[in-house]
Protein backbone atom coordinates (compact mmCIF):
# COMPACT_ATOMS: atom_id res chain seq x y z
CA UNK A 1 0.00 0.00 0.00
CA UNK A 2 1.48 3.60 -1.09
CA UNK A 3 0.52 7.19 0.61
CA UNK A 4 0.98 10.07 -2.08
CA UNK A 5 1.78 13.11 0.15
CA UNK A 6 1.37 16.58 -1.70
CA UNK A 7 3.61 19.76 -0.79
CA UNK A 8 1.58 22.48 -1.87
CA UNK A 9 3.67 24.83 -0.38
CA UNK A 10 6.92 27.16 -2.90
CA UNK A 11 9.46 26.10 -0.60
CA UNK A 12 10.57 22.83 -1.04
CA UNK A 13 11.57 21.68 2.42
CA UNK A 14 9.77 24.43 4.39
CA UNK A 15 6.82 24.13 7.01
CA UNK A 16 4.56 22.21 4.93
CA UNK A 17 7.39 19.79 4.08
CA UNK A 18 8.15 19.24 7.70
CA UNK A 19 4.44 18.49 9.18
CA UNK A 20 4.30 15.98 5.80
CA UNK A 21 7.58 14.22 6.80
CA UNK A 22 5.85 13.54 9.91
CA UNK A 23 3.34 11.79 9.06
CA UNK A 24 5.33 9.84 5.95
CA UNK A 25 8.06 8.76 9.16
CA UNK A 26 4.92 7.41 11.03
CA UNK A 27 3.15 5.44 7.99
CA UNK A 28 6.41 4.23 7.23
CA UNK A 29 6.68 2.80 10.42
CA UNK A 30 3.29 0.87 9.57
CA UNK A 31 4.59 -0.69 6.74
CA UNK A 32 3.23 2.05 4.36
CA UNK A 33 5.19 2.95 1.43
CA UNK A 34 5.31 6.96 0.75
CA UNK A 35 5.86 9.12 -1.34
CA UNK A 36 5.94 13.07 -0.71
CA UNK A 37 5.19 14.96 -4.01
CA UNK A 38 6.00 18.75 -4.78
CA UNK A 39 4.02 20.42 -6.88
CA UNK A 40 7.15 23.12 -7.33
CA UNK A 41 6.79 26.81 -7.31
CA UNK A 42 6.60 27.22 -11.35
CA UNK A 43 2.74 29.35 -11.81
CA UNK A 44 -0.31 26.72 -12.00
CA UNK A 45 -2.79 28.53 -14.30
CA UNK A 46 -6.59 27.66 -12.83
CA UNK A 47 -9.37 25.73 -14.19
CA UNK A 48 -10.78 27.76 -17.34
CA UNK A 49 -14.19 25.43 -17.43
CA UNK A 50 -13.59 24.51 -20.76
CA UNK A 51 -14.94 20.66 -19.96
CA UNK A 52 -12.51 19.14 -22.53
CA UNK A 53 -11.79 16.51 -19.49
CA UNK A 54 -14.94 15.15 -20.36
CA UNK A 55 -13.34 13.98 -24.14
CA UNK A 56 -9.98 13.57 -22.80
CA UNK A 57 -10.19 12.00 -19.19
CA UNK A 58 -7.78 14.51 -17.82
CA UNK A 59 -7.11 17.80 -17.66
CA UNK A 60 -6.37 19.71 -21.39
CA UNK A 61 -3.52 21.42 -19.25
CA UNK A 62 -0.87 19.07 -19.74
CA UNK A 63 1.39 20.10 -16.54
CA UNK A 64 2.17 18.88 -13.05
CA UNK A 65 -1.73 18.60 -12.46
CA UNK A 66 -1.90 14.99 -14.70
CA UNK A 67 1.70 14.36 -14.04
CA UNK A 68 0.34 13.36 -10.47
CA UNK A 69 -2.63 12.09 -11.83
CA UNK A 70 -0.87 9.23 -13.25
CA UNK A 71 0.54 8.57 -9.82
CA UNK A 72 -2.64 9.01 -7.75
CA UNK A 73 -4.32 5.87 -9.89
CA UNK A 74 -1.95 3.96 -8.43
CA UNK A 75 -1.88 5.12 -4.69
CA UNK A 76 -4.39 3.96 -1.82
CA UNK A 77 -4.09 7.15 -0.04
CA UNK A 78 -3.37 10.66 -0.15
CA UNK A 79 -2.40 13.28 2.01
CA UNK A 80 -2.62 16.97 0.48
CA UNK A 81 -0.38 19.45 2.64
CA UNK A 82 -0.55 23.83 1.92
CA UNK A 83 0.81 26.64 3.72
CA UNK A 84 -1.49 29.60 5.00
CA UNK A 85 -1.58 32.56 2.14
CA UNK A 86 -4.01 35.25 3.00
CA UNK A 87 -5.96 33.08 5.04
CA UNK A 88 -6.32 29.77 2.41
CA UNK A 89 -4.42 27.51 0.62
CA UNK A 90 -1.50 29.14 -1.75
CA UNK A 91 -2.88 30.34 -4.76
CA UNK A 92 -0.33 27.21 -6.69
CA UNK A 93 -2.13 24.53 -4.57
CA UNK A 94 -5.70 25.90 -5.45
CA UNK A 95 -5.31 25.82 -8.90
CA UNK A 96 -3.94 22.42 -8.41
CA UNK A 97 -6.21 21.08 -6.44
CA UNK A 98 -9.13 22.37 -8.53
CA UNK A 99 -7.88 21.29 -11.83
CA UNK A 100 -7.06 17.95 -10.30
CA UNK A 101 -10.27 17.32 -8.76
CA UNK A 102 -12.73 18.85 -11.18
CA UNK A 103 -10.82 16.75 -14.09
CA UNK A 104 -11.05 13.80 -12.34
CA UNK A 105 -15.31 13.70 -13.02
CA UNK A 106 -14.64 13.21 -16.60
CA UNK A 107 -15.58 10.11 -18.59
CA UNK A 108 -12.67 7.84 -16.27
CA UNK A 109 -15.14 7.46 -13.65
CA UNK A 110 -13.45 8.76 -10.22
CA UNK A 111 -10.60 6.28 -10.55
CA UNK A 112 -8.17 8.35 -8.86
CA UNK A 113 -9.74 8.78 -5.83
CA UNK A 114 -12.48 7.12 -4.93
CA UNK A 115 -13.28 5.70 -1.86
CA UNK A 116 -9.03 6.40 -1.21
CA UNK A 117 -8.64 8.08 2.38
CA UNK A 118 -7.50 11.14 2.33
CA UNK A 119 -6.34 14.22 4.26
CA UNK A 120 -5.38 17.61 4.62
CA UNK A 121 -2.16 19.18 6.63
CA UNK A 122 -2.12 23.12 6.94
CA UNK A 123 0.93 25.08 8.02
CA UNK A 124 1.19 28.36 9.24
CA UNK A 125 2.65 31.28 11.64
CA UNK A 126 -0.24 32.19 13.45
CA UNK A 127 -4.22 32.17 11.80
CA UNK A 128 -5.70 30.77 8.74
CA UNK A 129 -5.17 27.13 9.39
CA UNK A 130 -8.67 25.76 10.19
CA UNK A 131 -10.29 27.71 7.09
CA UNK A 132 -7.78 26.77 4.86
CA UNK A 133 -8.25 22.93 6.66
CA UNK A 134 -12.50 23.30 5.94
CA UNK A 135 -10.85 24.75 2.05
CA UNK A 136 -8.93 21.37 1.26
CA UNK A 137 -11.50 19.06 3.21
CA UNK A 138 -14.49 19.83 0.60
CA UNK A 139 -12.43 18.05 -2.00
CA UNK A 140 -12.27 15.00 -0.09
CA UNK A 141 -15.74 14.54 0.17
CA UNK A 142 -17.22 15.70 -3.31
CA UNK A 143 -15.35 12.69 -4.72
CA UNK A 144 -16.65 10.55 -2.22
CA UNK A 145 -13.30 10.30 -0.33
CA UNK A 146 -12.86 8.79 3.89
CA UNK A 147 -11.09 12.10 5.54
CA UNK A 148 -9.13 10.46 7.75
CA UNK A 149 -8.77 12.29 11.14
CA UNK A 150 -6.37 13.16 13.91
CA UNK A 151 -6.59 13.74 17.19
CA UNK A 152 -6.74 17.55 16.58
CA UNK A 153 -7.30 19.67 13.29
CA UNK A 154 -4.16 19.16 11.34
CA UNK A 155 -1.89 21.63 11.61
CA UNK A 156 1.44 22.71 12.85
CA UNK A 157 2.50 26.47 13.43
CA UNK A 158 6.11 28.14 12.80
CA UNK A 159 8.00 30.27 10.64
CA UNK A 160 10.37 27.87 9.49
CA UNK A 161 11.13 24.07 10.03
CA UNK A 162 13.18 24.76 13.00
CA UNK A 163 10.17 26.19 14.85
CA UNK A 164 7.74 23.30 13.53
CA UNK A 165 9.64 21.02 14.74
CA UNK A 166 9.20 22.58 18.12
CA UNK A 167 5.51 22.66 17.92
CA UNK A 168 5.14 19.26 19.96
CA UNK A 169 1.32 19.05 20.04
CA UNK A 170 1.39 19.91 15.83
CA UNK A 171 3.88 17.14 15.39
CA UNK A 172 1.75 14.88 17.91
CA UNK A 173 -1.07 15.25 15.68
CA UNK A 174 1.02 14.69 12.49
CA UNK A 175 1.83 11.18 14.21
CA UNK A 176 -2.16 10.25 15.09
CA UNK A 177 -2.91 11.23 11.78
CA UNK A 178 -0.29 8.54 10.34
CA UNK A 179 -1.66 6.11 12.40
CA UNK A 180 -5.07 6.60 11.59
CA UNK A 181 -4.79 6.52 8.12
CA UNK A 182 -2.59 3.46 7.98
CA UNK A 183 -5.42 1.94 10.34
CA UNK A 184 -7.87 2.25 7.60
CA UNK A 185 -5.68 1.40 4.60
CA UNK A 186 -5.42 -2.04 6.05
CA UNK A 187 -9.09 -2.37 6.96
CA UNK A 188 -9.83 -1.47 3.63
CA UNK A 189 -7.12 -4.12 2.52
CA UNK A 190 -9.14 -6.95 4.85
CA UNK A 191 -12.32 -6.06 3.54
CA UNK A 192 -11.06 -6.55 0.19
CA UNK A 193 -9.44 -10.04 1.06
CA UNK A 194 -12.57 -11.28 2.55
CA UNK A 195 -14.58 -9.91 -0.54
CA UNK A 196 -16.46 -7.09 0.65
CA UNK A 197 -16.95 -4.71 -2.28
CA UNK A 198 -17.05 -0.83 -2.71
CA UNK A 199 -20.62 0.83 -2.31
CA UNK A 200 -22.79 0.22 -5.18
CA UNK A 201 -22.89 3.05 -7.39
CA UNK A 202 -25.83 5.24 -9.50
CA UNK A 203 -25.64 8.01 -12.27
CA UNK A 204 -25.02 11.06 -10.58
CA UNK A 205 -28.14 13.72 -10.91
CA UNK A 206 -27.30 17.65 -11.16
CA UNK A 207 -29.54 20.36 -10.33
CA UNK A 208 -29.70 23.80 -9.72
CA UNK A 209 -31.76 26.78 -8.00
CA UNK A 210 -33.85 27.18 -11.53
CA UNK A 211 -34.79 23.26 -12.46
Amino acid sequence: MKVLLVNGSPHKEGCTYTALCEVAETLKKEKIETEIFWIGNQPIGGCIACLKYREKGKCIFDDVVNHFREKAYKADGFVFGSPVHYGAASGNMTAFMDRLFYSELGGNGNKAFYMKPAAAVISARRAGTTATFEQLNKYFTIQEMPVVPSRYWNMVHGTNPGEVKQDMEGLYTMRVLGRNMAYLLQCQEAARNVGISLPKRETPVFTNFIH
